[in-house]
């Protein structure tokens, strides 16, 4: 599967969701990319977003 390209527009909103506090989940979810695409642009930029927290059974 090929990679979207990232837009300057998208790069500085993941740098407005990481300045709140946006979990990676949330991020992914407005943005629409996968987390992972989400991790990686976010190492890229220096930026470092929290996992949500997984609910124990």
């Amino acid at each position: 599967m090929a990679r979207k390209p990232w837009s300057f527009k998208e790069d500085r909103r993941l740098m407005e969701l990481a300045k709140s506090s946006a979990s990676l989940e949330e991020a992914a979810k407005q943005l629409g990319r996968s987390p992972d695409a989400i991790k990686r642009m976010a190492l890229r930029l220096g930026l470092s977003l929290k996992t949500k927290a997984r609910k124990k059974a």
